[in-house]
């Protein structure tokens, strides 16, 4: 096959490719476009490797009566597996079946899965990963914006901004090629970095081209609340847009005027003097005050909580106060985490929500999806329970019975991860759809071997709301199937009505025709159409006449709420559910490397990567580990609540005294999500990974796994 134009399958930067098939595998090289500029991260240089691994599923697995998964043919394993399905849902009701889907399956899939688990299924019970990931962004940005886009403008957009307030996101690890287009605000001295830690990303701060702000854990909300405080209170703010574009600033700043910079500095640490040059700086780069645009950004570190909505409300309201939103050059957006995470949720894996991001328990909604899908719109269940609800409903009284797992690996990845592990042990039934024999996958009834990113067709939408094309680029092996097969042959088992397509660009006709003249339109976009013009945005809505051509930027006119206003949305901090306490006296915080991505089920396949990250590993402060005797490579046990984690320790003063960091790639008993919080936000049921209270001792001497050493992140140019 020939030299194929496609993107990188790990996360939502969706970086160009070029996959070119050999004789002993894929050469990958980076591509122009405007989000990498021909980049790739160490990831994605070696992604090829990952079409190669050694233990790739290729076999249906069925586990016997002896205990043991053994393989079988696929029309044995999708027959057991409908029959089981028909038997509980008999017993129990259609909604003890549930579905739990994935951020990195295409657009196509997310849809046919939504559209699988509501008409073939019959059950209300689908969630997916990415409550773990983007929820208390999307719940803030549709009550304040009217939309959730995770940046309602392109990222190149980044490049002209003199100032950039970025806030728990480590972007030169997580996506380095993004990092350049922060170099505007670097040279301008504007770049500032909220971060526990001293990341990667917290040192491009360094020589005076930006500040670091490092809060104690779960503090993030009153420094928020803090710079708001400051803007208001020092004439900051931008009176015409609040008063011409906005509703809502009494009740918001009635609320901040409680967080004055010395109150915010008891709290979170943060100097009172560097919250106010902090605002100043934002203030002196937006548009009302002169400057050349400012940027507040929000990631996992302050989202992931169990007041992560409330987070990002204060961020946007802080980014309103300044007159950001809608102008050309400044706005406020949220960096989103997987390779599809912004997609994967507007088409229908979330519990609340149908194809096009309309709400499931709207009955306009409900008519024109059940129009497009052939169905009476009555027959549709309502809203399901979301991931952590639903994942401790499983084998419960009233609980799901049986679980399919689509594109993700909740053993690993879940909070409380063992308790997660326990329920998913109690289930009649686990069916894992994937691509290697994830940790989940080891453990389920049924495991049925898909196809995986370059060997199939289907669409991305990256974090700035840009629809991508993935093409096939090489042949898979005997055996895996496309899950759309897989729906297909089960709904006909099933005896679902309707419609089940296996071509990718069908099914994405069909989605557009279901998103038509929802938040998320896609109903001008094609396959044929993004394969010609690769630079297209949603909204793109269909026409009578000329083609739409997409929505780089949002809300340049008016906001898409009832009154056309943005909304300032008043919210106080509360602290995070988990405090240290006597017996936990230290923050735990979790995060990524640069090597790995999410469960490490892709990247701990990859020699080079496993060779430069070869395991977990516990930052810990000098002052800290001197207080329990704790040296470098020494064993460290953290406990939590829920259990306990160990690996070595990296001594270094990257790290708060108060606060220990772990990666969270890794399984077993490096699974740092056995201790992390499954505690919930209210309004986006968001877990609180990020913070928690853990006790630190030491186990034992160095052991045979090498410390890992500090990341090196080469910045692009």
């Amino acid at each position: 096959m020939s030299t194929v134009a496609t993107h990188c399958p790990y996360c939502a930067l969706q970086c160009a490719q070029s996959l070119t098939p050999g004789p002993t595998g894929v050469e990958v090289a980076g591509r122009q476009f405007p989000t990498n500029r021909g980049g790739l991260c160490q990831k994605g240089w070696t992604s090829g490797s990952v079409l190669r691994a050694p233990d790739r599923l290729t076999s249906p697995l069925v586990r016997g009566t002896d205990g043991e998964l053994a393989p079988t043919t696929w029309e044995v394993a999708l027959d057991l597996v409908a029959e089981r399905l028909l038997a509980i849902r008999a017993e129990h009701g259609a909604d003890a079946v549930a579905v739990f889907g994935g951020g990195g399956l295409t657009n196509e899939k997310a849809y046919q899965l939504g559209k699988f688990a509501r008409v073939a299924l019959r059950t209300a019970n689908i969630d997916y990963n990415g409550r773990f990931c983007m929820s208390s962004a999307a719940a803030a940005a549709n009550r304040s914006l009217g939309i959730d886009r995770g940046l309602p403008f392109p990222l190149t957009d980044l490049g002209g901004a003199q100032a950039v307030l970025l806030l728990g996101s480590n972007l030169a690890e997580t996506m380095p090629p993004a990092v350049a287009h922060l170099a505007g605000a670097r040279a301008a001295g504007g770049l500032v970095v909220v971060d526990p830690r001293v990341s990667p990303t917290a040192s491009l701060t360094d020589d005076e081209q930006g500040l670091h702000l490092q809060p104690v854990p779960g503090t993030d909300l009153c420094v928020l609340l803090g710079l708001l405080h400051v803007v208001l209170a020092e004439g900051l703010d931008d009176t015409a847009y609040v008063s011409s574009r906005t509703t809502g600033l009494d009740e918001a700043r009635r609320l901040a005027a409680t967080w004055w910079p010395e109150r915010v500095e008891r709290v979170s640490g943060v100097p009172a003097t560097l919250l106010r040059r902090t605002a100043r700086l934002l203030a002196d780069a937006s548009p009302a005050r002169g400057g050349s645009g400012a940027y507040v950004l929000t990631g996992r570190g302050v989202e992931q909580s169990s007041q992560g909505t409330a987070t990002v409300n204060a961020a946007i309201n802080l980014a309103l106060a300044l007159g950001l939103p809608g102008r050309i050059g400044s706005g406020w957006g949220a960096v989103t985490g997987q390779g599809n995470g912004q997609g994967g949720r507007e088409h229908g894996q979330k519990s609340d929500q149908l194809p096009g991001y309309r709400m499931v328990d709207d009955p306009e909604a409900r008519a024109h999806v059940a129009a497009v899908w052939g169905v009476d719109p009555a027959a549709l269940p309502g809203r399901g329970r979301p991931a952590v609800e639903l994942l401790d409903s499983l084998g419960r009284a009233g609980g799901a019975r049986a679980l399919l797992v689509h594109g993700a690996n909740l053993r690993v990845s879940a909070p409380n991860a063992r308790h997660v592990g326990a329920r998913l042990d109690a289930l009649d039934l686990l069916v894992v759809c994937d691509v290697v024999p994830s940790e989940t996958a080891r453990r389920a009834h049924v495991v049925l071997p898909v196809l995986q990113w370059a060997e199939e067709e289907g669409t991305m939408t990256s974090l700035e709301g840009r629809v991508l094309r993935r093409r096939r680029a090489v042949d898979p092996p005997p055996g895996p199937r496309s899950e759309l097969e897989v729906w297909r042959e089960l709904a006909a088992r099933l005896d679902a009505p309707g419609i089940w397509e296996t071509d990718a660009a069908l099914v994405f006709d069909e989605l557009a025709r279901a998103s038509a003249g929802g938040r998320a339109d896609y109903g001008g976009l094609s396959h044929a159409r993004l394969d010609a013009e690769p630079d297209l945005f949603w909204p793109c809505p269909a026409t009578d006449g000329a083609p739409h051509p997409g929505t780089p930027r949002l809300f340049l006119d008016d906001f898409p709420t009832p009154d056309g206003r943005a909304r300032f949305v008043a919210v106080d901090d509360h602290g995070p559910a988990e405090d240290v306490r006597d017996g936990a006296p230290v923050h735990l915080v979790t995060g990524r490397v640069l090597q790995h991505y999410q469960s490490g089920a892709q990247t701990r396949r990859v020699d080079e990567l496993v060779a430069a990250s070869p395991a977990a590993f516990v930052e810990i402060h000098p002052r800290l580990a001197d207080l329990h005797a704790i040296a470098a490579g020494d064993l460290v046990r953290l406990t939590s609540a829920r259990g306990t984690v160990t690996a070595p320790a990296r001594v270094t003063d990257r790290v708060r005294p108060d606060t220990v960091f772990m990666p969270f790639h890794w399984p077993g008993d490096e699974s740092v999500n056995a201790v992390t919080n499954d505690a919930t936000d209210p309004v986006s049921g968001m877990p609180e990974f990020k913070v928690c209270a853990v006790a630190v001792s030491r186990v034992g001497a160095p052991s045979d796994l090498a410390p890992v050493p500090t990341p090196t992140v080469e910045v692009p140019a």
